[in-house]
């Protein structure tokens, strides 16, 4: 079967996932200066002596979930190609000046920038030096549940994903990829950045930028930069059918992962970057009730058996108050 063929198409972005070197600074970030819901403590399945974190809105909608790989003295992590350069949120309307002076009072250094296809937004850095960038979208995605306890005012709350920017040497393969297999369609271009959208124009993350940099060097992965992103399925027959296609067009697939609140699958773009296929449920309400959200750490059945070892290694790490 020709993935072309295919009625389904890729909606959007499920999560992001970068690497943090201070587990307490993360979550100040994040949780605190950001406002998003602290949605998931657990740990990195693949090393349990370490903490894996999930941030998104009031129940980690798939589309709004940035998460983290903390990991303590991790050294810096160096921008190029082949890697997300750029992680975008999507703010309301009428939402620049509030950040920019929030921004200012969390001494968070930030600056505006000058707007992209018609769009406005904030440029900043986050505590490893990974690049954010806050977006002033005039449509919200409608599946995003903002949370009533964020420290930001729900008409000034990020709402899910705007998009992810791309460094490349080149663009045109991952531009296939995501026209003819995923199908994207291109919205435009401006200078060496070029912007694709899927066809869901409500999912939160439905867009991504394929940046041209034939003359950078290869980045290299670590504290400050994103591992990998992750695309939606809607359910697990729907992923099976991912794998197949992808598989029968030469890329090497991984076997779906159970990663507890999704199942995953993982491949190299064109371009080197991580990219994983990521199932809507089962959810972040797999294991603990919604208003229970990050509060206490989680395990996978497996690692149970261990927890007195494990929470023996990781880190304190506290909420931060509402400011």
């Amino acid at each position: 079967m020709n993935l072309l063929k295919m009625n389904t198409k890729i909606p959007g972005l499920h999560h992001v996932t970068a690497i943090a070197s201070d587990p307490q600074l993360n979550v100040d970030f994040y949780a605190g200066v950001l406002g998003l819901r602290f949605v998931k403590r657990t740990v990195n399945f693949d090393d349990p002596g370490s903490y894996h974190f999930y941030f998104g809105d009031a129940r980690g909608t798939p589309g709004t979930i940035v998460t983290f790989f903390a990991w303590p003295g991790a050294r810096r992590g160096i921008r190029g190609t082949g890697q997300v350069d750029t992680v975008a949120f999507a703010i309301p309307q009428n939402s620049i000046g509030y950040w920019l002076d929030r921004l200012q009072r969390q001494h968070v250094l930030a600056e505006k920038i000058s707007a992209r296809f018609g769009e406005e937004a904030i440029r900043l850095v986050d505590p490893d030096g990974l690049v954010v960038e806050l977006v002033q979208s005039a449509a919200p995605a409608v599946s995003v549940e903002q949370w009533d306890n964020s420290s930001v005012p729900i008409e000034h709350s990020l709402s899910g994903f705007h998009s992810v920017s791309a460094a490349l040497e080149g663009y045109e393969r991952t531009a296939k990829l995501l026209t003819e297999i995923f199908g994207y369609r291109f919205v435009g271009q401006s200078g060496n950045r070029f912007r694709f959208a899927s066809n869901d124009d409500e999912a939160p993350g439905h867009s991504i930028d394929l940046l041209c940099m034939p003359d950078a060097h290869p980045g290299r992965v670590a504290a400050g930069s994103v591992h990998h992103i992750a695309f939606r399925s809607r359910n697990d027959e729907e992923q099976r059918q991912w794998r197949e296609q992808l598989v029968e067009l030469g890329y090497n697939v991984t076997p779906v992962i159970d990663r507890i609140y999704f199942h995953s699958i993982y491949f190299r773009e064109p371009g080197g970057i991580l990219f994983e296929i990521a199932t809507d449920p089962p959810g972040f309400t797999f294991d603990e009730d919604l208003i229970q959200l990050g509060e206490k750490l989680r395990l996978p059945p497996w690692l149970e058996p261990a927890r007195s070892e494990i929470e023996a290694v990781l880190p304190p790490v506290v909420l931060p108050q509402k400011q």
